[in-house]
Parts: C-alpha cells; sequence; structure tokens
C-alpha cells in the first residue's frame, strides 16, 4: 500500500512503525473472513481493511469524522485478522497507534471521556476495584436483574502451597482477577506445587498497562510496565526460570513490554528479558511431566474457550486443549474457535450492543455438544461468559486442582 503521512505523524517513531505497517498491506481482503465485527455488521468499515483505509486517511490528514472514529471504537483488537492476514500485516499495533493519535487531535465528548477515564482509573486500581467489587457483592441480591448478572458472586481462594521448591516461577496478580476470581492463581501455584515448582507473587507489581494502553493512555500504561519490571527484576536476577501468565490478556500485554520499551535507555533491556520469560500457563505446563499430577474426576464433559489474547496475540491456539487431554478431561466439539466472545478489555463495557451479540453467537458455538462446564484461560473472558451461561464457567486450571 502507497503512503504519504502528513509531517506531523511521519516524523515520530509511531508514525514511522504505522507507515511500515500500512505498507504492508495488500488489500486482499482475507481478513473480512474471520474478523468478528465484520461477520456481524457485514460492514466493509467495520472490517479490518475497511479500517485500515479509515487509518491511512487519518494519518495522511484527511479528514476524519466522529463516525470514521466509531467505526475504530467497534473493533475489538482481538487480532484474528493478524492469524489470517498472508502478508504479517501487524494492525493490532496499527489501530493502538491510531487510536492514540486520534485521542490527541479529536477530543471525544465530555461524557466519553469521563467513561473513559473512569475505567482507566478503577479497572488498574487493584485496591479500588476489589472494594466496588465487595460492595456490589453485598448489595447483589436486591439489584436489578441485569445489573445482578455484571456482578459475580462472591468466591473464596483456597490456602497457597507452603513448601517451597528449588525451581521458582513468578506471577501477576493482576488487578481484576485477585477480587474476582481469587482461586485461579492458588490453584496455579497448587499444581505447581504438585510438579516441584514455587510459584510467587510480587506484591509491588499490579496492572500489565493492558487497560490504560488500549484506551490510549499509553504514559501510564509504559508506567504500570516499568513498575512491573522493577517488581519482578529482584527475582529474575535470583534465578526465576520463567514469569507465568494465568490470563492470557496480561499476557499478550507482557509480551509486548520489550517492543513498547525498546527506546527506553533505562528499561529497553530489562524489558526484553521479561518478554522472552513470559509464558501463558498452558504452554508451561505442557512442557512439564503431567504424570505427578492425580487430576480430580467429575468435571464432566469440558468446552474450553480459547480467549483471543491467547489464539491470536500469544499465538497458542490448541496448547491448553493438549493439556486437559493429557490430564483425561474429556472436551465437548465447540464451533467458530476463532470467534471473539465480545469481552476484550473494556469492550462490553464501551460497545455493551455489539457485545452482547457477540457473547450469544460464542455461548451457542460453546454449548453444541452439551458440556458441563465451560472453561477459558482469561479473566475478562470468564467474568464476560459466565454474565449468561447456564453451566459454570471458570479458569481450565481448577479442574486440574486436586
Amino acid at each position: 500500500m502507497q503512503t504519504n503521512l502528513v509531517q506531523q505523524f511521519a516524523n515520530t517513531a509511531e508514525g514511522q512503525e504505522a507507515e511500515s505497517i500500512l505498507r504492508a498491506c495488500v488489500h486482499c481482503g482475507f481478513c473480512t473472513a474471520t474478523c468478528p465485527t465484520y461477520q456481524e455488521l457485514n460492514d466493509e468499515r467495520d472490517g479490518p481493511r475497511g479500517r485500515i483505509y479509515l487509518m491511512k486517511m487519518f494519518l495522511e490528514g484527511e479528514e476524519v469524522t466522529e463516525k470514521s472514529r466509531e467505526h475504530l471504537d467497534r473493533c475489538l483488537t482481538c487480532r484474528s485478522c493478524e492469524t489470517t492476514c498472508p502478508s504479517g500485516v501487524k494492525y493490532g499495533r496499527l489501530i493502538d497507534i491510531s487510536r492514540g493519535l486520534m485521542e490527541q487531535e479529536m477530543p471525544r465528548p465530555p461524557k466519553e471521556r469521563w467513561i473513559r477515564w473512569s475505567l482507566a482509573r478503577v479497572l488498574p486500581n487493584r485496591q479500588l476495584f476489589g472494594l466496588l467489587l465487595r460492595m456490589g457483592q453485598f448489595f447483589r441480591p436486591v439489584l436489578p436483574g441485569k445489573l445482578r448478572t455484571k456482578v459475580p458472586p462472591r468466591k473464596q481462594a483456597s490456602p497457597w502451597p507452603a513448601a517451597s521448591h528449588e525451581r521458582i516461577v513468578l506471577a501477576l496478580a493482576g488487578c481484576v482477577q485477585p477480587s474476582a476470581t481469587p482461586n485461579t492463581n492458588a490453584a496455579a501455584a497448587r499444581v505447581l506445587d504438585r510438579l516441584g515448582i514455587t510459584m510467587v507473587e510480587a506484591p509491588e507489581a499490579g496492572c500489565c498497562g493492558a487497560v490504560n494502553h488500549h484506551l490510549s493512555e499509553h504514559e501510564k500504561a509504559l508506567g504500570a510496565m516499568r513498575r512491573n519490571i522493577d517488581a519482578w527484576w529482584p527475582a529474575i536476577d535470583a534465578g526465576a526460570e520463567a514469569i507465568i501468565m494465568t490470563a492470557s490478556g496480561c499476557g499478550a500485554m507482557v509480551q509486548d513490554y520489550g517492543h513498547l520499551l525498546r527506546d527506553d535507555p533505562v528499561y529497553a533491556a530489562k524489558a526484553q528479558k521479561v518478554s522472552d520469560m513470559t509464558v501463558d500457563l498452558g504452554a508451561f505446563l505442557l512442557n512439564q511431566d503431567l504424570e505427578k499430577l492425580k487430576v480430580p474426576k467429575g468435571a464432566g464433559k469440558v468446552a474450553f474457550h480459547c480467549p483471543c489474547t491467547l489464539q491470536h496475540a500469544m499465538q497458542q491456539s490448541g496448547v491448553v486443549d493438549q493439556v486437559l487431554r493429557k490430564a483425561g478431561i474429556e472436551l465437548a466439539d465447540t464451533k467458530e474457535k476463532h470467534l471473539c466472545c465480545g469481552s476484550a478489555g473494556t469492550y462490553s463495557i464501551l460497545q455493551p450492543e455489539l457485545s452482547q451479540r457477540l457473547l450469544s453467537n460464542k455461548l451457542k458455538a460453546l454449548t453444541v455438544d452439551n458440556p458441563d462446564r465451560i472453561v477459558t484461560a482469561n479473566i475478562g473472558c470468564q467474568m464476560h461468559l459466565e454474565t449468561r451461561a447456564k453451566v459454570p464457567v471458570q479458569h481450565w486450571i481448577e479442574l486440574l486442582d486436586a
């Protein structure tokens, strides 16, 4: 694709990166076949190819309207198009760059700015989110039906193992997971303990930075990344062998630290080391001796939802399925595995109608084989699916937790 970026973008690092991505696109349209919003809306501007044209127009100085931004806002950033693209177009980076620049050039209406500002202050703040969630859970019995489904019932975590092993791996508690699904990391720690591995969380580490980054608060996101690197670095220096991710949304973000901090003279090398060490829990377990696990019976037939961040960003499609089968779990047949459930970080809040349509499609695809439960690998997907699922929804690691 030929490009001619205006001077204000052409002379910046982000503009140059965006231009190189644009030039890789050959307009083939393969991406439209796997784009959830294009499949749902059947509008070229709500597919990757059309959005690439809109972003190109903006970066070349042509007039871009609020309608144009609406089409970009509807993008889930699921990156299914990247998996399909024969030219290797890094669409996720392109839309993050374009959205960030557009926020600077085209301020949103006050109500939209306030909602996005609030989300960027509440969700990454573990303590504040936890407090608000507990309040919602306290009043849950008297909340209206639709609102009640948005508040997950309170869950209790079982204790972490007390034993300590020579092999050490790091984990990220994150921002939402500790209060919404506190048993996820605890279950992972117990499973790893039975394999002779100690999993530890660095208390100073917080949100991975994804919420701020995808809401175009890029500097705040970079600050979160630097904080996490500082929190993990003593354990890395001491010989921790990996950073295990139990939420694929966080995993996708942390694997990008090296790229996003590549020009930081203080953090570039450390960020790349952190990205190189980051691995999803499923991929890590697949390389372990799972014969040591005594997997509990009674899970029934299980439908696995592979989050977009796991299959398209981290490129780990099919890995968790292999782990579950090796552990003796019966997997249900599902359809349209590549399509998004509609959670997508803050998408379910900012685009509720379309998010619900995608959720309906995903639940139908997951339940064609009448599973006894649904499992997934990302906190956002888990919370979104359980708002309307008629069977239990949980993180898949809990199935391996004796």
